[in-house]
């Protein structure tokens, strides 16, 4: 029987150190590769403000985009880029080319999961092969049930720490498509006032420029800097689209550490691979409830949204000049640093009483190295609604810009004071 794959990449964009494109590639005699684009959904719409998707975070997938279309095409493939939604596509594609294997990343996302359950119901002959292709661990290797998913983070890194990553997979021959050939696109240039160029093959680029000096063996007195290409790893760009894979981060540190030196920093690297890698399952776990007001836990609070209020925090325009300082970076480059994103969060929740939703949809719509689950998670623990023991993370912004500011390099630099 002549078995004909389709391969949905999502946030997943790279051959190298692929288990899910592996196994397609030993599995299926032709492959079909595509790529649904990311739309605003009516919920983003309503929570974000705003009409359409940043164009830094766009710019920023279309680089991944064309740098994996070429690493396919490396194998005779091809990658179709697709602007509609999963239920206008993948069931036309599914009948048009006799689709017998369906491949996906599991995503946690949660439209991402109603999706497939109608796929599935759909088309019950489907085999549907799901693998976490962007995380550190697979379900199995829990030593837990995700039921029993620990609520804090302390707890859950203390069971996975003595868990061994995988090891790290080499780029499969992969078989033939069926889709016609494409027409030839031109390089994307890189914008040379731009830091983050998207793709496996820039993600790459940057681990080894980074490991090739000695910030990993200070990032931990570092990690909270405001000014700076060095301060912090930035890794997460390709990690949000799986330009990178955290096994391959792994495997780069534990190279480091070998030939350097480890110390605390290094382990603070790994560190926070673990926080994201608590936020994907917590996701996993969760579901909808994401997406909640009252997040995970029980609480009644209503906050209306003000729209004047709202409209001054995404432009920078609120009363505190490290959180203008903040939004300008955001509107200017898609990127901003983790401290950056806690104090932006904290003022729209606290200072500015508002429904912390409105804050992680537009942060969505804006951000270079969006993840569903680190987004909103992050979100919710600092409205005290999430994996939190404690019910609020207010920061006092005065006393923050004296901490991570002295100075005032980083508000100068975005606000021109």
């Amino acid at each position: 029987m002549h078995k004909t794959g389709l391969y949905w990449f999502t946030n997943d964009l790279r051959v190298a150190d692929n288990p899910l494109l592996t196994e397609a590639a030993s599995e299926v005699d032709q492959l079909i590769c595509v790529y649904l684009y990311p739309q605003l959904t009516p919920f983003l719409a309503q929570f974000s403000g705003q009409q359409q998707l940043g164009a830094h975070r766009l710019r920023f997938v279309d680089q991944a985009l064309q740098d994996l279309n070429h690493s396919l095409a490396k194998q005779g493939q091809r990658l179709a880029v697709i602007h509609q939604t999963a239920e206008q596509t993948l069931p036309s594609l599914i009948e048009q080319y006799n689709v017998t294997h369906l491949y996906v990343n599991r995503c946690a996302g949660w439209d991402e999961t109603k999706q497939m359950h109608t796929l599935k119901q759909q088309f019950p002959y489907l085999k549907v092969v799901s693998l976490s292709v962007n995380s550190l661990f697979q379900e199995s290797q829990l030593p837990f049930t995700l039921a029993q998913l620990p609520a804090t983070f302390t707890r859950f890194r203390k069971c996975m720490e003595p868990v061994n990553t995988r090891d790290l997979l080499p780029v499969s021959e992969l078989p033939s498509t069926p889709l016609p050939p494409e027409e030839r696109s031109q390089p994307h240039q890189a914008d040379p006032r731009v830091d983050y160029l998207g793709g496996e093959t820039a993600g790459q680029q940057h681990c080894q420029w980074y490991f090739s000096h000695d910030f990993a063996s200070h990032y931990k007195q570092t990690r909270n800097g405001l000014v700076g290409k060095s301060y912090s790893t930035k890794f997460s760009p390709w990690l949000a689209l799986g330009c990178l894979s955290p096994a391959q981060l792994v495997a780069y540190i534990q190279r480091y550490e070998h030939e350097i030196g480890a110390n605390e920093s290094t382990y603070w690297i790994v560190f926070e691979l673990l926080w994201r890698e608590y936020f994907y399952w917590y996701a996993m776990k969760h579901g909808a409830l994401l997406f909640a007001r009252s997040g995970i836990t029980a609480s009644t609070v209503t906050k209306p949204l003000d729209q004047s209020k709202f409209h001054r925090w995404t432009k920078g325009e609120t009363d505190f000049a490290i959180v203008n300082a903040c939004m300008k970076q955001l509107h200017a480059t898609g990127y901003l640093s983790n401290r950056g994103r806690q104090l932006a969060a904290s003022c729209l929740i606290h200072e500015l009483d508002m429904d912390w939703r409105y804050g992680a949809a537009y942060f969505e719509t804006q951000l270079i190295d969006y993840d569903v689950a680190s987004n909103w998670g992050n979100w919710q623990y600092l409205a005290g609604v999430g994996a939190d023991p404690n019910p609020s993370r207010r920061f006092n912004l005065d006393k923050q810009t004296q901490m991570y500011d002295p100075h005032r390099q980083f508000i100068t630099r975005w606000l021109g004071e």
